[in-house]
């Protein structure tokens, strides 16, 4: 049966409840997917003001709730049920019920799957929104849901794109050439880094800022909203808008959600999701800009606006085709085919 979860005090430990049934029997089967009353958790690794928070995991609890179907989502932000490498182990054995992912961590169950952050895959967040709309990822989650043991992707969106800083401007792929530029040691990214013609040093995200202020490294890449909240302006001097990579976030359910779940249920969570997915560009645009704005009224970094990210996107598309193979490369040129 699907298990309903609960924790205690500590929101650290996520203890199995049974599957709650109303009295009086239909005589339904819980186990063939009765739809019985259950309790999901929801597990990500953001901040309660970021907005994969409070446009993504809120929105698909009370969308799902709302839908009067038996559903319950308790959400646990901050990495609480863990980190993302933890967390979809615990999406495979059931542990957690739905996670918003990151494709890297997705990649460390079916390795193509982090294709899905290659720089310049995709051309702006509606291209990846659309990609996972228009049949162009059928083939991509059938191949992660086999790999993973039955683990379904309900839906994806971008977070915002990554952006570069650095103490000088990044404008060409020549301004890298030379450049210590911290990424994160996931494997695409550090292709993204090779394609792009980087310098890629691998540093935590917990020592960034410490690392850029003491010359450890001299730039990075990061979502704006990523950038603003370490506070990174403080020790860089230039944000360049280069848009390389689309920030993803995957939602991802256990395979509770097809052995477990009614009909009307499952589709409660998908309509829960696809709600989630609709609102992010406009809850990350928003955001994006009340921190661009923000900044340039404290005089805070100059931003870079004239980055020629067609550059960019040839050379490192033009790598990819060379150096990615197999179902990796499958999954590159369905993406790119899938722009308009």
């Amino acid at each position: 049966m699907i298990l309903s979860r609960t924790t205690a005090a500590s929101a650290a430990v996520v203890l199995p409840l049974v599957l709650l049934t109303a009295c009086g029997g239909s005589g339904e089967d819980p186990a063939a997917g009765g739809g019985g009353e259950v309790e999901l958790t929801l597990a990500h690794s953001y901040t309660e003001d970021q907005p994969q928070h409070t446009c993504g995991a809120q929105v698909i609890k009370e969308e799902a709730e709302a839908a009067d179907v038996g559903i319950t989502v308790e959400v646990y932000p901050n990495s609480q049920l863990g980190a993302d490498a933890d967390r979809i182990a615990s999406v495979q054995s059931g542990d957690i019920d739905i996670d918003i992912q990151g494709a890297s961590a997705l990649a460390a169950v079916y390795e193509p799957a982090g294709v899905i952050d290659a720089a310049y895959g995709f051309d702006d967040a509606e291209h990846l929104n659309r990609f996972f709309t228009d049949g162009s990822a059928d083939q991509l989650e059938q191949d992660f849901k086999e790999a993973s043991g039955g683990v379904s992707i309900l839906g994806a969106w971008s977070a915002g794109a990554r952006q570069f800083t650095a103490n000088e401007p990044i404008r060409e792929p020549a301004d890298l050439e030379g450049l210590r530029m911290r990424f994160p040691g996931s494997g695409q990214y550090l292709l993204n880094a090779q394609a792009l013609g980087a310098e890629a040093t691998e540093v935590a995200y917990e020592e960034l800022y410490l690392a850029l202020q003491q010359g450890v490294v001299e730039g990075q890449e990061n979502p704006l909203t990523n950038i603003d909240a370490s506070n990174l302006v403080e020790v860089q001097d230039y944000v360049s808008m280069s848009a390389h990579q689309q920030n993803s976030n995957l939602i991802v359910v256990a395979p509770t959600y097809d052995t477990e779940l009614s009909d009307e249920q499952r589709q409660a969570l998908d309509d829960a999701v696809a709600a989630a997915v609709e609102q992010m560009p406009g809850c990350v645009e928003e955001s994006e800009q009340e921190i661009l704005d923000r900044w340039e009224q404290e005089g805070a970094v100059e931003i870079v606006d004239d980055v020629d990210q067609e550059a960019f996107a040839q050379q490192t598309d033009a790598w990819f085709q060379e150096n990615l193979e197999g179902d990796s490369l499958a999954v590159y040129e369905a993406m790119r085919s899938s722009a308009q």
